[in-house]
């Protein structure tokens, strides 16, 4: 909560400066001065809406059309390549090639400082900008913001379930065969715990019968019956099943679920599987009963020493857990999004995070170039654009903006709220780009460089952690790799012809 409050309150800060900022930063301008700044002020204004009106474009297409997946990933890799371009052609190469010219001559002179001054700037911000993106994007997906994209979904799902599956391993630790399993198999032990879910009400054991699964609760109450009476309780991180399942005998109670549960379990076919795929565990049986195999000594050093081969051993068996193993079903992400109450604002701050640094550069990028063509006259909207970074940035809110909304619809949204969001995320990049404008010309310029390594480390951030993943979860890594070529051809081509 606190979190979420900390983020209202800062975006609120941000459109409070953005609206005011024209006050200051025009201060001490005569009026004739201020008609001019106020032109060029709306000019930047039209090119963030450019930039972003794609997003709306975008989102409108997902709406009406679901394209097959391999071509959401085609779009989305093609943006994210116009994006390295746009970043590389735009923000990083500028600095750097006037870093390397002036070090070819000296840069012990005046000029030289400024240029290494300006080159520090830039790598630092590249790095800060990284990180706090990273470190907001976090903070935002535990509040429901991860549901703005099926990369950072899957993602985060994943990281979610692989926490659950170490939960399990801990558990299972607690059994002395399964600690026998050689390191070397841990992966099909792993391969071998299944996730599953029961409705309230769901009969797990009956009494009597043979038992041909063991059960670990993650969520959820299972009650123990006797016929008519209830022998126990039992909640998350309980096991039950196991002595009957090494034993082969009959469930000596009855297990139904109290409340819906979701639970790991390893069947009796897994388990002989198992005993396949690790010889050493048919010996380790045959060779000790499964009751000694299942006893810990009472005494306290053993079982301090079996704490920490229980640890090690859970330890272990987590370096088999693949990062990314699984793609949850739109039902797991409905269920993921009606948990998140705060989901849309978060959604919303998530999408906007991607954005603010975009903007800012916009403006900045549009000050250069005009104050370079002032000095040779008169000066047209047309001359002024910078047609790398508008088009790098347009061809990369196209498919994140479809892709997108494609989810949102599929998790029950309505399309005038999805409209509502991407286009209030279009003003405000327009607004962040004349903000960027005013300020461009209050800072000095190894500030401003410094803020749009700041823009670049965080958009680079977002490229890797987010549109490539994206691109790569739908459609695979060929049309992934080409698309994204020719993504940054098609931007560097706008560079050549501007």
């Amino acid at each position: 909560m606190r979190i979420k409050i900390l983020i209202v309150t800062s975006l609120m800060v941000f459109l409070l400066v953005a609206f005011i900022s024209p006050i200051f930063a025009n201060a001490g301008i005569n009026p004739s001065e201020l008609e001019g700044t106020y032109k060029f002020a709306f000019w930047a204004f039209l090119l963030g809406g450019i930039s972003a009106v794609s997003l709306v474009l975008g989102s409108m297409l997902g709406l009406l059309w679901q394209p097959k997946p391999i071509i959401t990933a085609a779009f989305t890799a093609f943006g994210a390549g116009a994006l390295l371009a746009a970043l590389s052609v735009e923000l990083i190469a500028p600095t750097v090639m006037e870093f390397v010219s002036e070090s070819k001559g000296s840069l012990h002179n005046t000029e030289g400082h400024k240029q290494s001054l300006e080159f520090i700037f830039l790598i630092a911000g590249c790095i800060a900008g990284g990180f706090l993106f990273f470190i907001l994007n976090e903070a935002l997906n535990s509040q429901g913001g991860y549901l703005r994209k099926v990369s950072t979904t899957i993602s985060y799902l994943n990281y979610k379930r692989n926490h659950r599956f170490r939960v399990a391993l801990k558990r299972l630790s607690k059994i002395k065969l399964f600690r026998h399993i050689p390191h070397a198999h841990m992966a099909a032990l792993v391969k071998h715990i299944r996730h599953f879910h029961a409705k309230q009400g769901k009969i797990l054991f009956t009494k009597g019968e043979p038992v041909n699964r063991l059960i670990i609760i993650e969520e959820g109450e299972v009650s123990l019956m006797d016929g008519d009476t209830v022998l126990e309780v039992i909640g998350a991180g309980h096991m039950i099943g196991e002595t009957a399942l090494f034993h082969h005998a009959p469930a000596a109670f009855s297990a139904f679920a109290k409340t819906p549960i979701k639970a790991f379990e390893i069947t009796q076919t897994d388990f002989n599987a198992l005993r396949d795929d690790c010889p050493e565990l048919q010996h380790i049986m045959e060779e000790e009963s499964a009751l000694e195999l299942m006893a810990e000594q009472a005494n306290h050093s053993s079982e301090q020493n079996n704490n920490n081969h229980s640890q090690e051993w859970a330890n272990a068996a987590s370096d088999h857990i693949h990062p990314v193993s699984y793609i949850p079903s739109q039902t797991e992400i409905n269920d993921a999004s009606k948990k998140h109450g705060s989901a849309p604002l978060s959604i919303w701050l998530g999408i906007f995070l991607d954005g603010i640094p975009e903007s800012f550069v916009i403006g900045a990028g549009f000050l250069l170039i005009l104050t370079a063509k002032l000095g040779s006259g008169a000066v047209v909207f047309a001359d002024v654009v910078p047609y790398t970074l508008i088009a790098g940035l347009f061809l990369s809110n196209f498919p994140e903006a479809m892709s997108s909304s494609i989810g949102m619809k599929k998790m029950g949204w309505k399309a005038g709220k999805i409209l509502i969001l991407w286009t209030s995320l279009m003003l405000m990049t327009a607004f962040g780009a004349s903000f960027g404008y005013f300020y461009g010309a209050k800072i000095p310029n190894y500030i401003e460089i410094g803020i749009e390594g700041l823009a670049a480390g965080a958009m680079l951030t977002m490229i890797a952690q987010t549109m490539i993943p994206e691109a790569v979860h739908i459609g695979g890594n060929r049309v992934t790799g080409l698309s994204t070529l020719f993504g940054y051809m098609a931007a560097v081509a706008f560079k050549v012809f501007e």
